[in-house]
């Protein structure tokens, strides 16, 4: 005869999983993801969101930056379990009503990119940090974007654009 289980189930940690909900770009979805799923791998594998990128996958090169609560983070070096509950805001929920935002216009305008891979993250952060009030100069500006790297060397394309929508205020 088999021992019978108790009401405490052990289960093995490969298979633990959370469901967790989130406002993806304005919809709410709801996901069952490991607990150690990273937000940028349930962003890209779970939901088809490919747009924020994974770049260094150690949070030192800004490529998966999202907007989470009005506030940007690196998608890489949170836990989607983390986030349940969260507005979360990926490039692809930028535009709206078909109407590109004001950064990814002066992007195109300034020539802010050439690859691109940096690009979503270079907008998502960019957005983050108009909204924290805190850059003042283009120095200010340049020194918060810092952590979002190009490897093309468009810098000077990104900061112009973002110096654009500060300057006519057109992030608010």
């Amino acid at each position: 005869m088999k021992p019978s289980l108790n009401k405490t189930t052990i289960m093995s940690p490969s298979s633990a999983t959370a469901t967790i909900s989130l406002n993806i770009n304005h919809e709410q979805k709801e996901l069952t993801v490991r607990p150690w799923v990273s937000l940028l791998d349930a962003l890209r594998d779970h939901l088809d969101l490919t747009g924020t990128k994974k770049g260094c996958d150690h949070g030192q090169c800004g490529a998966c930056t999202v907007i989470c609560d009005d506030k940007r983070i690196l998608s890489c070096l949170t836990l989607a379990v983390m986030k349940n509950g969260s507005a979360i805001t990926t490039i692809e929920g930028i535009a709206q009503h078909g109407e590109l935002h004001p950064l990814q216009q002066a992007f195109i305008e300034h020539d802010a990119f050439q690859c691109g891979y940096c690009t979503p993250g270079q907008i998502c952060s960019a957005i983050g940090m108009l909204k924290e009030g805190k850059a003042k100069t283009r120095a200010d500006v340049k020194e918060l974007m810092s952590g979002n790297l190009c490897r093309c060397g468009a810098n000077i394309g990104i900061i112009n654009a973002i110096m654009e929508v500060k300057e006519g205020g057109l992030h608010e």
